[in-house]
């Protein structure tokens, strides 16, 4: 990864009152550029939304970011991955963060309003089948068992009829809404196709909320992204998952689990999509750089499984190859 300095940018500074003024800001310098660019430092704002299961990362690196570089406002939403998608393709933000692969009507969409995008692989992610601690009859669900429950129109509605040994007592669904790309993954692993789901469930785009509701209702059942788990070990209980018909097979997501594939069908990549327009702005492009090497270190940190070497070292010389062009696509 080049070294930061190298990608100090100067860029003239327009009017900031009123179209057609042409007096010359008493902040820039007689080039045009901004006094504090041309004293080195970064400035700007990166406009970051999306997924709420890879906001944790976002928002710990754009905060220890922040503290090197003042002068940056890094601002993380939680639309959701398709919410976010919806600005993204407009061109509203310059990063999405995604908890799934972009969509082929997005990649569409991108096409239509002329939005080159980049795909970063940033982390691993085990969605987690998650219970309340008072739940002492469930410690794993076989992925038929976890299909009979979410499946659209299901007749699931008690504990007893997962397994008649379990109470005859109703099951309260929390999970993510329908913008999430944990909702689209959860759905096709699990239920067979993206976006395929019963209705009748608690949903929310705010994670935090769904924790709440499983940590306060004993006979509840929720999904959502691991960080979310680590972090609330304390008011849940995780569900092992069995990818086989039985109980045999069952793993419950860990660091090691996920890292090693034995997580499955739930573990998943995490990503950034990234507006190339938007590395043209050295802020962006800088965040970004924090991002696949400082801020890898806040990946485990937060709950989520650090990249490999290997994988890493190629998500960086992707980036650094695009911001390469960007350079180029400047005429520098």
């Amino acid at each position: 990864m080049r070294n930061l300095s190298s990608l100090t940018r100067f860029f003239s500074v327009g009017c900031l009152i009123l179209g057609g003024c042409t007096v010359q800001d008493a902040g820039s310098d007689a080039s045009g550029n901004s006094s504090a660019e041309s004293a080195g430092r970064l400035i700007g704002t990166v406009m970051i939304d999306g997924s709420s299961t890879v906001f944790p990362i976002s928002q710990a690196v754009a905060e220890e970011f922040q503290k090197q570089h003042s002068g940056v406002k890094v601002v993380v939403g939680t639309s959701g991955t398709g919410g976010g998608f919806k600005k993204f393709v407009l061109g509203e933000t310059d990063i999405n963060d995604a908890s799934r692969p972009i969509k082929q009507e997005e990649i569409d969409a991108c096409k239509k309003n002329g939005i080159e995008y980049l795909e970063l692989t940033i982390a691993i992610d085990g969605l987690s089948v998650i219970v309340n601690p008072q739940n002492d009859w469930c410690e794993c669900l076989t992925v038929a068992q976890l299909n009979s429950i979410w499946k659209p129109n299901s007749e699931v509605s008690n504990w007893s009829h997962v397994n008649p040994k379990w109470p005859q007592e109703k099951i309260r669904l929390y999970g993510p809404d329908t913008d999430s790309g944990t909702f689209d993954y959860f759905t096709e692993a699990i239920c067979g196709g993206s976006g395929a789901s019963r209705a009748d469930y608690t949903p929310s785009a705010d994670d935090n909320v769904l924790v709440r509701g499983v940590a306060g209702d004993k006979y509840s059942l929720g999904y959502f992204g691991y960080a979310y788990y680590v972090e609330n070990k304390d008011k849940l209980k995780i569900v092992g998952v069995a990818s086989g018909t039985d109980n045999t097979s069952c793993v419950k997501p860990t660091d090691e689990t996920i890292e090693a594939g034995k997580y499955v069908p739930l573990s998943r990549p995490l990503f950034l999509y990234v507006n190339k327009a938007s590395l043209k702005k050295n802020e962006v492009a800088t965040y970004l750089e924090y991002y696949l090497e400082q801020g890898q270190d806040l990946v485990s940190e937060v709950g989520y499984v650090r990249l490999s070497q290997p994988l890493v070292a190629a998500t960086r010389q992707t980036l650094e190859d695009a911001l390469g062009g960007s350079d180029n696509m400047r005429g520098e």
